[in-house]
């Protein structure tokens, strides 16, 4: 994603991972997709912190969820914003990486440097666009253990993600289920209810509305659908809020000087003015076409639906031990959804960790920081994973 310059360089703290540098990694060996389509070879953007140990027994993947990507922790030279979970990813953090390699990578499909849409398709020399091969969860896993195979990883100490990287952590704990130790999933689900999908199709829909889209081919046309994908990002970001959350941050507030009274001029919440700057920006930063698959491959999830839809079934197949937690203002991905994954484990006779936390965040809560409750489980349970690798 774009960079912004401050005016004066951060000096990253003592808990920070400081300066990183993002790594291309190229893999030339033909990946079948679940599709049924063949990507001849791929490229992954991938960031590391910490110190992998000589018997490479302390490695832990992040997953990223929706907008995410490999910028995970520390800073880029010049910047003025950490990683994403910056928070909870540094020296003694909750994954700490005094004794834990963290990888974290922009997924296939992504707009940070992995392989995606926006990439030039090598049989005509043009941008992917829209006719880039559709994505799987599953998908994302595969290239993930191309990855680890290619850091000489044999098996994660944890895989972890939150909401669509929680997906995938539960997904490698059924497709390499030898190759994880522990998985770690947050604010997710085992498959989206008919409301998400209802949410994900019209945030499609408001792009694809968008003059300017093109068919999905408007990088070939030297366009963008900014108004689009901001109007999605909108929606998006509405559903990852709680309404106590939002009625705390913004009330019925008005922006200073949009309101005189005896007037018909138009007046604007302070909400609204917020979500149009989130959508604005969003729309400088991410692809829309990146955007459409990845949600299409959120809609697609269904962990135990080659299980006979009987999650427990899906879940025998695991050796790993699990961490599930919840936050009990999430309505877009709700604490029952956990608590199903939590049940299906436990029938399934895995060891698990669940826990349902109170915050006002909603879905963001799993990317917030200082909530003191979160940090300590989030924290107590990944000592128990670098305790293991000791």
């Amino acid at each position: 994603m774009p960079h912004t310059t401050p005016t004066t360089p951060v000096q990253p703290q003592a808990d920070s991972v400081g300066i990183v540098k993002p790594k291309l990694i190229r893999f030339d060996e033909p990946l079948t997709l679940a599709c049924g389509r063949t990507l001849d070879n791929f490229e992954l953007m991938v960031e590391t912190y910490g110190t992998l140990n000589s018997n490479k027994s302390n490695a832990v993947l992040i997953c990223h969820a929706l907008s995410g990507n490999q910028h995970a922790a520390g800073f880029y030279e010049g910047d003025d914003k950490p990683g994403w979970w910056d928070a909870y990813i540094g020296p003694g953090k909750a994954i700490d990486t005094n004794h834990l390699y963290v990888v974290a990578l922009n997924n296939l499909g992504g707009c940070d440097g992995s392989t995606g849409p926006t990439s030039i398709n090598p049989e005509d020399g043009q941008p992917w666009g829209s006719r880039f091969p559709p994505l799987r969860v599953r998908d994302w896993v595969h290239n993930q253990a191309r990855l680890a195979d290619y850091l000489g990883i044999a098996r994660w100490a944890a895989v972890v993600g939150g909401s669509l990287g929680g997906m995938q952590a539960m997904r490698w704990a059924l497709e390499y289920p030898d190759r994880l130790r522990h998985c770690v999933v947050i604010a997710s689900a085992m498959k989206l209810t008919a409301q998400n999908i209802a949410f994900n199709q019209t945030a499609r829909q408001a792009i694809m509305a968008d003059p300017n889209y093109q068919s999905g081919e408007y990088l070939r046309h030297n366009t963008l659908p900014e108004s689009g994908l901001g109007v999605a990002r909108m929606i998006g970001h509405i559903t990852y809020l709680s309404d106590d959350g939002m009625g705390e941050k913004f009330g019925r507030q008005l922006r200073s000087g949009t309101f005189a009274q005896g007037t018909d001029e138009p007046v604007e919440f302070q909400i609204e003015s917020y979500l149009r700057y989130q959508g604005r920006k969003f729309a400088k930063a991410f692809d829309a076409n990146t955007y459409i698959l990845m949600t299409r491959a959120l809609d697609y999830f269904d962990l135990a639906r080659e299980y006979n839809n009987n999650p427990v079934e899906a879940f025998k197949k695991a050796q790993c031990d699990f961490a599930v937690m919840a936050f009990d203002s999430d309505w877009r991905f709700a604490p029952e959804r956990s608590h199903e994954i939590a049940t299906a484990l436990l029938h399934a006779n895995k060891n698990v960790f669940y826990a349902r936390i109170e915050s006002p965040y909603g879905h963001d809560a799993f990317l917030v920081p200082d909530q003191p409750r979160y940090e300590a489980l989030f924290s107590s349970y990944m000592q128990k994973v670098a305790n293991a690798c000791a």
